[in-house]
């Protein structure tokens, strides 16, 4: 639940800064994110829609910004941490694309935009990894 501080840190280049605009970081909370220079997109609002601590799960939707292409009215994502039979965990993403009137994405938007997630949550790993202390 600190991405806000942590993803900045070390991955300037994909999300710049983060600025609560409403609220108090629960649900309901809106904030905008600034992207860096690496990104294709200047930023977004992203509503604060659930955060469930016992279950690990956070809720949130993209309501504004240029990475709705202008052809999607939001984009509504929960993120699920569960316990892997490893002893590690297993992180699972799910995003639902709510679009204006009917138009049609393309499969390899959605999938440009997966893939950069993916990155970000691999060196986020990375990160927590190597610092095992950081967030202890």
């Amino acid at each position: 639940l600190d991405a806000d501080n942590l993803i900045p840190k070390i991955l300037p280049h994909a999300i710049k800064s983060t600025e609560i605009l409403e609220g108090d970081g629960g649900p309901g909370t809106i904030k905008l994110i600034t992207f860096g220079e690496g990104s294709q997109f200047k930023s977004v609002k992203h509503r604060v829609d659930g955060i469930d601590k016992e279950n690990f799960t956070y809720s949130y939707s993209i309501i504004e910004g240029d990475a709705l292409m202008g052809v999607l009215e939001s984009i509504s994502s929960e993120i699920k941490i569960e316990a892997s039979p490893d002893g590690g965990s297993i992180c699972k993403n799910s995003s639902k694309y709510h679009t204006k009137g009917d138009v049609q994405i393309i499969e390899d938007q959605i999938k440009g935009g997966k893939d950069k997630a993916a990155g970000m949550f691999k060196a986020v790993e990375a990160y927590l990894l190597a610092n095992p202390d950081a967030y202890n």
